[in-house]
């Protein structure tokens, strides 16, 4: 055989060598397959972990600012840089405080918990009736704001609490638009409990505002009113008037007329709904409905027909009137007497009903993420009601 042939002698151990090492590779692979597995595994559970304390981090830093800057984290952080996090304050109240002292005026000496806020559009023309009202508040660990709209405050000073009170001072500014948006800002009003916007011209005879907060608290009502004296001025919907046989109700039932109001009924005004006059809201429900407010209309006429979206959850349960502490509405009206005739601003609340109607329905259009709570839960008690007639024709069939 000539120099530099191989021998087919040395070709086939050669070809069974390699076949032996591809094998010996391939079970190797399969060897180390599940250790990839867990390490894969164990990858997984590391990032989901690390994920969820990152999630459960975040939720607690928003518990404790519950009413913090806009959420838009990334300016907010720009802006901020230049700060330690520890002594970022994001909250202020209507506290008042003394130069002698860090304590509230209000509450020196005592503990501040249970704090709530009553705000009231004012004028002098109803300075006895509103003071009548504060002395009610006031013993009750009640922080007081006064909107004066009538321009009118030194004649308030003669009012034996009128020191202990906030007065903000607006030439003819409606109590929505203008005092509510621009001075109870969830981040001022976030150290109360509940915050009760009130009309100046209301009869608190029979309401007690310990035995109110009480019902509420027990109820979970997070929008509510005190019920009104069927012999009240100015009734607009029946679910407002008092029953003298309830403590509370959530809703009223009516068989006459254009509309009815039966146990099927979900919306506004035969459940979940409160008026403008009198209306109490939990804190967080206020973050939502201030929110709600628009900037630009004066009266904030057909609001009252949303406020339930902002009631944290079921509105058939979480807004409600209350009976047992009621209140007598004197119906007066006080904006219109400045040289405003009351035509001119009942024309200008029309067209805002309509404009505000248009804009929510804009907003529900354009948001394709948001869903109807109210209409989720009328398909769900549809669907319900099916499933039990169903039930009834089949146990009928078998029978």
């Amino acid at each position: 055989m000539e120099h530099g042939m191989p021998s087919t002698k040395s070709i086939k151990p050669s070809l069974v060598k390699k076949r032996n090492t591809a094998q010996d590779v391939s079970k190797s692979w399969w060897r180390i397959k599940p250790f990839l597995a867990l390490i894969c595994v164990a990858l997984l559970i590391f990032w989901y972990k690390t994920t969820h304390i990152q999630f459960e981090k975040t939720e607690l830093e928003e518990a404790d600012y519950p009413f913090n800057m806009a959420k838009e984290s990334e300016p907010v952080d720009e802006k901020l840089k230049g700060l330690p996090r520890g002594i970022i304050e994001p909250r202020s109240d209507f506290e008042l405080k003394p130069l002698w002292s860090s304590s509230s005026l209000r509450t020196k000496g005592l503990k501040m918990t249970n704090r709530n806020l009553l705000a009231i559009p004012v004028g002098i023309k109803q300075k006895a009736n509103v003071d009548i009202i504060v002395k009610k508040f006031l013993p009750a660990n009640f922080t007081v704001v006064l909107f004066h709209y009538d321009g009118n405050m030194d004649q308030w000073w003669d009012l034996e609490w009128s020191s202990k009170a906030i007065h903000i001072v607006a030439q003819e500014q409606t109590k929505w638009l203008w005092f509510a948006k621009r001075f109870l800002h969830p981040d001022i009003v976030s150290i109360y409990d509940y915050i009760f916007i009130w009309d100046e011209d209301l009869g608190v005879e029979n309401f007690r505002p310990e035995r109110y907060l009480e019902i509420v608290k027990s109820e979970g009502l997070e929008i509510s009113q005190p019920a009104l004296d069927s012999n009240s001025s100015g009734i607009h919907h029946k679910i407002t008037v008092r029953s003298s046989t309830a403590i509370f109700h959530r809703r009223v039932y009516i068989s006459r007329g254009h509309r009815r109001c039966t146990d099927a009924s979900q919306d506004p005004p035969c459940t979940a709904f409160v008026e403008g006059m009198a209306p109490v809201f939990s804190r967080a429900a206020w973050f939502c409905t201030w929110n709600l407010i628009q900037n630009d209309l004066v009266h904030g006429w057909g609001m009252d027909m949303k406020l339930g979206y902002c009631a944290q959850g079921d509105r058939t349960k979480n807004v409600g009137i209350v009976d047992s502490e009621y209140i007598f509405h004197q119906g007066i009206q006080t904006l219109g007497e400045s040289g405003h005739p009351e035509k001119k601003i009942r024309r200008q609340s029309t067209w805002e009903l309509q404009t505000f109607q248009e804009r929510w329905n804009k907003a529900v259009e354009e948001d394709k993420n948001w869903i109807d709570p109210s209409s989720s839960k009328r398909k769900s008690n549809g669907s319900n009601s099916r499933l039990r007639r169903g039930k009834r024709i089949q146990e009928t069939t078998t029978a």
